[in-house]
């Protein structure tokens, strides 16, 4: 079936993206533009299953200053879409307009939904849709998405259309002078170019859009008469022609606005700005952020999370479902051995995964309801002024924030920043910051070794931003990185109460790829890590100690053992955590469920846990594969944003260094104070460890390196 495409576009926070699950409701697909990272939505309109809804990355123009603004420029000149909506915040009617004269250029069938008409009202100014509507010459249908206000008659415009396709009455025009200019470039390519997108690509040309022009292939003669007409234009405006099409449209968004809408001239300060006036503060926004934090850990891995945690584990994959399949495989009279490998292997790996699920569920809904809220974009403004001391904008807070779901699109949402050595920085300490398949890892260690300690979860969360602050500091020092640090500009949507929907469905879809992954990734890694527990080199099953496994675990159980875990069992965890970190929970799963003394609630995985470990040597493993390279698919990442080897491995090894030599202190100064250690060799090693940061902190950049940055940078 052929369904009609709509292209759904506006401005980050204009509620684009509440219009898009208002529309569709849960018919909808996520994937990724191809060729990029950048997260692709569509979904089918419910009331007629036959429109496909195309959600566009939120953008501010259509130049090519970004990934997202590229995206959305391609999919509209490809003509895929018979209709575009675009979604203009009414209380910031300037700005979005600024958009919306540009996508006329594209020469769509188009229409615009006013949202936020509430948010209008309430500030008390006045806007007059039908003036709205005649001078844009479009569609225009008053809405608020949060409310669910005038839903039905978007629907109703959007279906009349699609059935009667009509292109905008008429478009924007700007001073004589410069439509005189685009006039004679449009006389030059229209030969190249249709006539409905004519006026799109001189604008562009004029503006010098280097990547359109290059796609028209146009001949030399064209190009030299074209930066002809755009030099003598710039003299006669003494301006760059870029700037010159800019003030354009502002005047002419302004005369439009002007025409439509009254203001309430009464300056009152909004909710929005009375909350920002206390968590923007800069004496109060870290401590309340740092109190946020303690808060959604505490519920998600100390109270409300561990209850749904303790019954998976205890009752669902403790006693129901090993219980019933060992009676169905009794029944079948499956050979032993087999029934090991399900029992002991897939079911006891995969379960001991997927019982951190509620707590994740816990997380993932206090996430989405800050992210719904408008909470975070302000965590990102108070970090700019943190981030900024140490070497790094607000820009690179964007991925770090993102990698805490997951470090694979935290990684990509790094080519957001301009700076060359920023980006590469950022990808380097993104990872550090625990995502969601580390969470298990921290309710384990949380759990088992310090069930009484409400801090031990934070303070994996802080120990990532600690991580991160200090190699910003210590890395912007080298002449790999150092450099002026990019500006950082953001918008801070109005605060608004969560939308039970929008958070139900982050959460369900965050929650889904979790579950996939321990059916595909998890599931596989269960049955090699039993072949491996219960067979030798020759094919012959044996005990444990003498398995494939632990002869692996042991080769590599002395590198560990400075970290107070030089046992084999640790070091295959580790090592398995690098293909995924829940494979870290999973072998412990394997390894420990397979003692003799487990009983029917699961428990004892815990006390098996303290034959192995301390309580310090424990955090100290924690910290370590919380901070040392990431999962398969994360490294894979880095590799194709740093379009480098050497730059990958180089990110991978100062990542697995810097975690080593921070649970070394851990461990060496945690042993001495907490377990009555002594004094060793170890111990000094530690104290040389810790002046080594300490110098690196400190020390002053060295000066007259810039030839030498770029001879690094540019050679990759």
């Amino acid at each position: 079936m052929i369904r009609q495409q709509v292209a759904l576009v506006g401005n980050p926070n204009s509620g684009k993206t509440s219009t898009f699950n208002v529309l569709t409701g849960a018919n909808q697909t996520v994937g990724n533009w191809p060729g990029v990272t950048v997260e692709r939505k569509s979904g089918l309109l419910k009331k007629n299953k036959n429109i496909c809804i195309q959600d566009l990355p939120g953008i501010y123009s259509v130049s090519s200053y970004s990934p997202e603004e590229v995206i959305a420029r391609e999919y509209l000149l490809s003509d895929e879409s018979q209709l575009l909506l675009n979604i203009v915040d009414a209380s910031n009617l300037e700005r979005n307009l600024y958009l919306t004269i540009q996508l006329m250029e594209f020469g769509l069938p188009m229409m615009v939904g006013l949202n936020m008409m509430d948010v209008v009202k309430k500030n008390g100014h006045k806007l007059n849709i039908e003036k709205l509507t005649y001078a844009l010459g479009l569609p225009v249908v008053s809405m608020s998405a949060l409310k669910k206000q005038g839903i039905a008659e978007l629907v109703g415009t959007i279906e009349q259309q699609l059935s009667q396709p009509e292109l905008p009455a008429f478009l924007p025009t700007y001073d004589k002078r410069v439509e005189a200019a685009l006039a004679e470039i449009i006389d030059l390519i229209k030969e190249k170019v249709p006539a409905e997108r004519l006026r799109f690509y001189a604008i562009k040309l004029f503006e010098r859009d280097q990547q359109l022009t290059d796609q028209l292939q146009l001949s030399k003669h064209t190009l030299n008469e074209i930066a002809e007409i755009i030099q003598i234009t710039e003299k006669i405006f003494d301006d760059s022609s870029e700037a010159i099409i800019i003030n354009e449209r502002y005047e002419y968004v302004m005369k439009i606005v002007a025409l439509c809408m009254v203001k309430n001239t009464n300056f009152e300060m909004n909710l929005s700005d009375k909350i920002d006036r206390i968590v923007t503060n800069r004496f109060l926004a870290l401590p309340i952020f740092a109190f946020i934090m303690w808060a959604v850990y505490y519920l998600s891995i100390q109270t409300v999370g561990i209850m749904g945690t303790d019954w998976v584990n205890d009752v669902l994959f403790g006693q129901w479902v090993p219980d019933f399949t060992t009676s169905l495989l009794n029944q079948w009279q499956v050979a032993p051995w087999m029934q090991g490998l399900i029992v002991d292997g897939i079911i006891a790996g995969v379960g001991a995964v997927l019982g951190f699920l509620p707590q994740l569920l816990v997380l993932f809904c206090c996430l989405a309801i800050l992210e719904d809220c408008g909470y975070m974009a302000r965590i990102a403004f108070v970090m700019d002024r943190l981030l900024r001391r140490f070497g790094l904008s607000g820009k690179s807070f964007i991925p770090i924030l993102v990698a805490t779901g997951c470090g694979v699109p935290g990684i990509m949402a790094s080519r957001t920043i301009e700076s060359e050595r920023d980006r590469r920085l950022t990808i380097m300490v993104t990872t550090f910051m625990p995502c969601s398949a580390k969470l298990p890892i921290i309710g384990l260690i949380a759990g088992a070794f310090f069930p009484h300690s409400s801090w031990v979860a934070p303070s994996a969360y802080f120990l990532g931003i600690f991580a991160i602050v200090l190699s910003a500091i210590s890395l912007k020092k080298t002449a790999l990185f150092a450099g002026e640090v990019t500006p950082f500009i953001m918008e801070l949507p109005p605060y608004h109460l969560p939308q039970v929907k929008n958070v139900g469905l982050q959460m369900f879809q965050r929650g889904k790829a979790f579950v996939k992954k321990a059916g595909t990734i998890i599931f596989a890694t269960s049955v090699i890590l039993w072949f491996m527990m219960h067979f030798n080199f020759y094919g012959e099953m044996v005990e444990v100690n003498q398995s494939i496994l632990a002869f692996v675990g042991k080769c590599f159980a002395p590198l560990f053992l400075p970290l107070g875990w030089g046992n084999w069992q640790g070091a295959v965890a580790t090592i398995t955590g690098l293909i995924a970190k829940e494979n870290v929970i999973n072998t412990f799963g394997v390894l420990y469920t397979h003692s003799s003394t487990i009983s029917e609630t699961g428990k004892e995985f815990w006390v098996n846990m303290h034959v192995d470990f301390t309580a310090v040597s424990a955090y100290a493993f924690l910290v370590f594969n919380l901070l040392c390279a990431p999962c398969f698919a994360a490294i894979g990442a880095i590799h194709r944003e740093m379009a480098s080897a050497k730059w990958t491995w180089l990110a991978i090894g100062y990542q697995c260094g810097f975690a080593y030599m921070i649970s070394l202190l851990i461990y060496q100064f945690g042993h001495l104070l907490f377990e009555a250690g002594s004094l060793n060799v170890l111990s000094i090693v530690s104290i040389v460890v810790a002046g080594m940061f300490i110098y690196l902190f400190v020390r002053q950049p060295k000066q007259n390196t810039k030839q030498t940055i770029q001879q690094l940078v540019v050679n990759k």
